[in-house]
């Protein structure tokens, strides 16, 4: 069951509701990194020209990832089955390598159901929500709410990562005490031969746990 970090409820549910009136949707949040990318830029309190590479990076991968990701026949069945009102609220910047990956599968699965919409916030516009949905005590994106879609209740997160790649971070920090500047390739190389299946498999299991 999950359990919310020592905040208190009613100041969760204001960090939500602020959380979901300035959230995008997935095309618009597509639109806003398109145009940051064509201007040099990237979200977030600091603009550096490294981010503003991320960012045009993060462009072309979602742009790959929305053409070329496939479904299974047997994940499209249990997604077109869910029957629960869900809303996936999730927490991102533009640069975020992790995030390139994963928004796209989420949308695909949100395209799939009447019953899921996904929505998405930038990171440093929503501080005390960040917080309250920590990992490991850091800000790590992206990281997915899952809320009631009636209520807004907080029924589960996932993020920043799915099973496999949280092994390679781990595994990468073990031996060098910190991500490599090469690790990172590494790790967009295996989200490219993965397609998605680990991030999607993780998913559809965290759906599954909320019936």
């Amino acid at each position: 069951m999950f359990t919310l970090a020592e905040n208190p409820i009613n100041s969760i549910e204001v960090f939500l509701q602020k959380a979901l009136k300035e959230s995008l949707n997935y095309e618009e949040y597509r639109e806003l990194v398109h145009q940051l990318a064509t201007d040099n830029s990237n979200t977030g309190l600091e603009r550096t020209e490294a981010l503003a590479n991320y960012t045009k990076l993060n462009d072309r991968r979602m742009g790959r990832w929305d053409k070329t990701l496939k479904m299974p026949e047997t994940v499209i069945d249990k997604i077109k089955s869910l029957n629960q009102k869900l809303t996936w609220l999730v927490i991102t910047e533009s640069w975020c390598g992790d995030a390139s990956p994963s928004l796209p599968v989420m949308n695909k699965m949100a395209e799939l159901s009447s019953h899921l919409e996904l929505r998405i916030v930038l990171r440093d516009e929503h501080p005390e929500l960040m917080d309250v949905f920590l990992t490991n005590g850091a800000r790590s994106i992206p990281k997915l709410i899952v809320l009631n879609g009636n209520t807004n209740d907080v029924l589960g997160e996932w993020g920043p990562r799915s099973p496999k790649a949280t092994e390679m971070v781990m595994d990468e920090k073990k031996w060098y005490g910190k991500l490599r500047p090469e690790f990172k390739q590494e790790l967009q190389v295996f989200y490219n031969k993965d397609k998605g299946e680990d991030i999607l498999n993780d998913l559809v299991s965290l759906l599954s746990d909320l019936k």
